[in-house]
């Protein structure tokens, strides 16, 4: 029986797979919020600015970095967004009252759905014990 998504060539379950697409836009989203803090450093707060931008780009970069691992089953990947992902929902949880709830509830459902689609049993295992061609 084929447990493998289509769109993983390393035999990752669909699962995982969701979770390192989902990975990959956070990553994505994190690198373009650390671009546009860099076009808006003004020179009252160059080092704040400065150190921000390339804060959020590298975070975001390994972000994507650790998307890629999940997909071909890299085991390296798994705590980086494991942490990840409970940072994302310590955020939507202090964010969760008032104007930010919407963004709140942004947050909170892609680190869920990671979570999830890294913690399943077909994930744990793809990911323990790598694609079905290595074992």
């Amino acid at each position: 029986m084929e447990t493998g998504s289509p769109y993983s060539r390393h035999g990752a379950p669909a699962p995982l797979v969701t979770a390192a697409g989902l990975t990959l836009v956070e990553g994505l989203v994190t690198v373009m919020y650390g671009i546009g803090e860099a076009v808006h450093i003004t020179s009252q707060r160059l080092v704040m600015g400065v150190t921000t931008s390339v804060f959020f780009v590298v975070y975001g970069a390994a972000m994507v970095l650790c998307a890629w691992g999940l997909n071909r089953l890299l085991t390296w990947a798994r705590g980086p967004v494991l942490l990840a992902q409970l940072i994302l929902l310590g955020l939507a949880w202090n964010f969760r009252q008032g104007d930010t709830l919407p963004l709140a509830i942004a947050m909170a459902v892609p680190a869920v759905v990671v979570l999830v689609g890294m913690l399943v049993p077909s994930s744990v295992d793809a990911l323990e014990n790598g694609p079905p061609d290595r074992r």
